[in-house]
């Protein structure tokens, strides 16, 4: 290699070390001010990252790029097949870095500033009806252990609303039992008490007085639901649990890691509750964010309607 190659090598490193090192200190910004979880924050790194290093194949500065790279690197990602709930998730990562950088007056002019976020059209999460998560809830095989410690939290899952992540974090000290209710931190930091429903404490009574004694026989942890290893549980190896019960239960159709958490909104909503109140349960910041499941509600409802109507 050239001595002329080997400082442009040196020189793109240098470069992107220095990057790196910006986008650092945007994410500890937004974690100080939102109290962001560490999978938003990932993913934010993750879109810029990817955004530094197409540029810097085309020896540019990501820092102070324009609003035509920014454009080149969208209809890049879109003919690769980049689907446009992606490229908006993306296209926000990068609204809320520059907007950082504005404001810290490392560059004059915000690039995304003309650039409109592409139209994606609101998904609707996977309904599923009572009878099939009764029988999700019922495809562990309770009298082993580890199929006790699932069913419990399948049923405190649903019971709840709460997040994968909000379940597997669980710790014993936010379970009160004699009240019946839980203390989750979820996303923003904001902290909510949940009621727990008889069954769901029923399962909880029975799984915390014998089958985690059991699965963590000598050993010490603080988390609720722990694995053989007395470790915590992650998300995929939940996901990979939700899989294998639905296959058992012949739940068919794409299922999300809130599959559940989506049911516990639907089934109030079906029965009565008040939306505000799904809402606080939810831990939901904004009310149109838990809106989307009165068009689940609702499309529940015109479904019964063409059964059950004579002229339906």
């Amino acid at each position: 290699m050239s001595p002329t190659s080997v400082n442009t090598v040196a020189g793109a490193n240098a470069r992107a070390d220095s990057t790196e090192a910006v986008i650092d200190k945007f994410l500890d910004s937004i974690w100080m001010e939102r109290g962001l979880s560490a999978n938003t924050l990932g993913a934010y790194r993750a879109d810029l990252l990817s955004l530094q290093r197409w540029l810097a194949q085309r020896d540019k500065s990501m820092i102070y790029s324009a609003r035509a790279d920014l454009l080149a690197f969208i209809a890049w990602r879109s003919k690769e097949g980049a689907k446009p709930r992606s490229t908006a998730r993306q296209l926000s990562s990068f609204r809320r870095f520059y907007r950082f950088l504005l404001r810290e007056g490392v560059i004059a002019e915000d690039p995304t500033l003309k650039i409109d976020m592409p139209k994606i059209g609101r998904s609707l999460p996977q309904l599923l009806t009572e009878g099939e998560v009764e029988a999700l809830l019922n495809a562990p095989d309770i009298h082993d252990a580890i199929g006790n410690r699932d069913r419990a939290m399948l049923e405190v899952l649903y019971a709840t609303g709460l997040r994968v992540s909000e379940l597997i974090n669980l710790r014993q000290a936010q379970i009160n039992l004699n009240q019946g209710v839980l203390r989750v931190r979820g996303k923003g930091d904001r902290e909510r008490l949940i009621p727990i429903g008889d069954e769901a404490q029923k399962w909880l009574r029975e799984f915390l007085n014998g089958p985690r004694v059991e699965i963590l026989l000598d050993r010490q942890t603080e988390y609720l639901f722990p694995t053989r290893r007395g470790d915590r549980m992650t998300r995929q190896a939940f996901w990979h649990i939700i899989k294998r019960y639905a296959r058992k239960a012949d739940i068919l159709g794409k299922l999300s890691p809130h599959t559940l958490r989506h049911a516990f909104a639907t089934h109030l909503l079906n029965n009565g509750a008040d939306l505000r109140v799904v809402q606080m349960l939810l831990g939901h910041s904004d009310l149109s964010t838990t809106q989307i499941y009165t068009h689940v509600a609702r499309e529940r409802m015109k479904e019964m309607h063409a059964q059950h109507h004579p002229r339906g």
